[in-house]
């Protein structure tokens, strides 16, 4: 006998950076939290995904592992193998997860087809099966002209018109519509749930992974996420403390898992030259420094900006332009409404503009003095909402879980 409790699949492409995977990971955890027999299974290309701990009834399936080059392309990240046959083994595992997991819901992250398609023979195998289906969306995805021309290469509206029934925007109303812009049918529109930004809270039990470099000294907070994109900013934030030209706050820089070696080596040989600028490598728990830290300086990635508005810091934003223009959006919209200050990556490496902007940092006032209401309720907005479908009667659930 199979057993009645529910259950939930969710996809995360993760071709490269820590986004996906931790913004599922988030929901996972907060949706076990709050139904006592659900379980949840995260399907995940990200090879770091086994560093990162879950709750229980949370588990993962890991696909081989692609990444986006930055010319827009994938490769395979370790197989010896052409791309298109490493996407047809990913595809293969998905759908056939999905087939024997039979999930009642089904949460596809950002790529409303998967990878190059490999989610869209599973949406129409679970369409048929009665899973409730549902693309989850950042608040941002890029510039509108471009965003246009991507899902019409992908042909993308069928599945937003015919497949999905519910698509999830992780921010708040009024603030971006990741669709503006973009030529759908009002029908499409009508599907979006705005649940507000996901809340980051400090996980139990945690620990500082290291000792803090500067003792009780306050210090600034430099996170580029995975790093793989952030070679720049942190070479900016270096330069500056290399200058000397005025006192700073001590800074602790995480590089993140995907920051080449070559930088990684190269910036902590700068490193033991500057006696007020530790470096780590990487840690799966920033929460505790994150709580610990007087002000913040990332890029403008969701998962950074959730944390920066959860654990109100101050913070200044060094957004990528490339390949996607989602980071500047975010920060420019931010900057706008008072949460936040940015410095643009087109002035990049002057040193001046980013001592000035760091020296003014541990001053300037965090997020929560916008007086922007609302801003956090994502998870409970989400827990809500499943708790709607799950309770819903749904027959054709009950006769597959009874194998009629």
């Amino acid at each position: 006998m199979r057993s009645e409790s529910p259950r939930i699949l969710i996809y995360s492409h993760d071709s490269f950076g820590l986004g996906h995977l931790r913004r599922c990971r988030a929901i996972a955890q907060a949706l076990v939290g709050s139904f006592d027999t659900l379980s949840v299974l995260i399907l995940s290309g990200s090879p770091i995904i086994g560093s990162f701990e879950f709750r229980s009834r949370v588990d993962f399936v890991r696909i081989p592992g692609v990444i986006k080059l930055r010319d827009g392309e994938y490769t395979s990240l370790s197989l010896h193998l052409n791309i298109d046959h490493t996407l047809e083994i990913r595809s293969s595992i998905i759908e056939h997860t999905a087939q024997v997991f039979e999930p009642d819901i089904f949460i596809v992250d950002k790529e409303p087809l998967g990878l190059r398609g490999e989610v869209l023979p599973t949406l129409e195998q679970l369409k048929k099966a009665g899973t409730r289906l549902i693309l989850g969306l950042r608040d941002v995805l890029d510039d509108p002209q471009v965003l246009q021309q991507e899902w019409d290469r992908k042909n993308v509206r069928p599945a937003l018109e015919e497949l999905y029934d519910e698509i999830w925007v992780y921010g708040p109303e009024g603030m971006c519509n990741p669709l503006a812009g973009i030529d759908l049918p009002q029908s499409v529109h009508d599907k979006l749930l705005y649940t507000g930004f996901l809340r980051r809270e400090m996980p139990k039990g945690a620990r500082l992974s290291e000792p803090l470099p500067f003792g009780e000294e306050p210090f600034i907070l430099v996170t580029p996420g995975g790093g793989g994109d952030g070679v720049e900013m942190v070479d900016w934030v270096m330069r500056a403390y290399e200058s000397h030209a005025k006192p700073l706050f001590p800074a602790l820089i995480v590089l993140g898992p995907f920051m080449p070696a070559a930088s990684v080596s190269e910036f902590m040989t700068r490193a033991e030259h500057l006696r007020d600028v530790h470096i780590m490598r990487f840690t799966p728990q920033m929460e505790p420094y994150l709580q610990a830290a007087t002000a913040i300086v990332g890029m403008g990635g969701y998962n950074t900006f959730c944390e920066i508005l959860s654990f109100d810091k101050p913070t200044l934003l060094v957004p990528r332009v490339i390949p996607r223009r989602e980071q500047a959006i975010r920060a420019d919209r931010a900057a706008e409404t008072g949460l936040l200050t940015v410095l643009p990556i087109e002035q990049y490496p002057d040193p001046d503009q980013m001592l000035d902007a760091l020296s003014a940092l541990p001053h300037a006032a965090p997020p929560s003095a916008a007086g922007i209401d609302n801003l956090l309720g994502g998870l409970d907005v989400i827990e809500k909402r499943v708790g709607q479908i799950l309770s819903a009667p749904d027959r054709s659930r009950v006769l597959r879980r009874a194998g009629l």
